[in-house]
């Protein structure tokens, strides 16, 4: 997309670890931003931090009621709105049989589902401009499969293939979709028992200020996939090439991941 400067930029989770960094660092390349969130508390701290020059909207993107009010004030706003990253969602780090129906719903719904039907909302407003930007953040988890994350792996593999269709759907328009990857973050979505587990491993955890100077990168080059962090984008070539080559290594793991499950 190149310069950020003066592009308009709806943000979901923005009061999360990984957003406030994203929307400073946004923030700092000139963008205006439309921040959203249900903390409205840490929505308001985060604009006053960034000099009270953006607009933030409190909703509930999991809901059709916040994701109606995210949209109705975008679509007041003078000028169509150039990006949507998405970045609302939540993690747990347990085994399948220590999930419940309703964790499971939650899970997929928030990180997948929303997502989607967030996205076919503000698709109008999108099609105003002459090149407008879908970003969903995704995870190294959404293209390898890890113990003790079936069901986060699961959303996050289903909004990889989301992204990677919707792309080419829209390939004909003016909209382009977007997949960003981090790995393990240093967030509280990552409880301890996560830090403890990729420690042990010997798994690097990045900072959310590391993961939004990157995810800035992206955004001025011009792909549609980023996985960040090494070994990590090499591991995800070769899960999708020889799987079975990463079910022996994790398979050699499995003793120390499931000692934090």
């Amino acid at each position: 997309m190149g310069s950020l400067s003066s592009k308009l930029i709806v943000l979901t989770g923005a009061a999360g670890g990984i957003g406030q960094a994203v929307a400073k660092a946004l923030s700092a390349e000139g963008a205006r931003l439309v921040l959203t969130d249900r903390n409205e508390p840490s929505l308001t701290a985060l604009n006053q931090a960034l000099g009270n020059k953006h607009h933030i909207v409190t909703a509930d993107i999991s809901t059709g009621l916040g994701r109606k009010t995210l949209h109705d004030y975008c679509e007041s706003l003078f000028g169509a709105i150039d990006m949507v990253v998405n970045m609302a969602g939540i993690n747990r780090f347990a085994l399948l049989s220590q999930h419940s129906d309703e964790d499971i719903e939650r899970i997929i719904y928030i990180n997948l589902v929303s997502q989607i039907a967030l996205t076919r909302l503000m698709l109008p407003l999108l099609l105003k401009k002459e090149q407008t930007v879908v970003v969903n953040f995704g995870s190294t988890l959404g293209s390898i499969g890890l113990p003790g994350y079936s069901v986060y792996s699961a959303s996050k593999f289903g909004l990889r293939g989301f992204s990677e269709a919707l792309n080419r759907e829209l390939m004909d328009t003016p909209v382009s979709v977007r997949y960003f990857a981090p790995r393990a973050t240093q967030t509280p979505l990552n409880d301890d028992k996560v830090s403890a587990m990729n420690a042990a491993l010997g798994n690097a955890m990045d900072s959310p200020e590391v993961v939004a100077q990157a995810f800035i990168k992206f955004l001025q080059q011009s792909t549609n996939r980023y996985y960040l962090g090494w070994p990590e984008k090499l591991f995800v070539r070769i899960n999708s090439l020889l799987p079975g080559l990463v079910d022996k290594s994790i398979f050699k793991q499995l003793p120390i991941i499931k000692r934090f499950l």
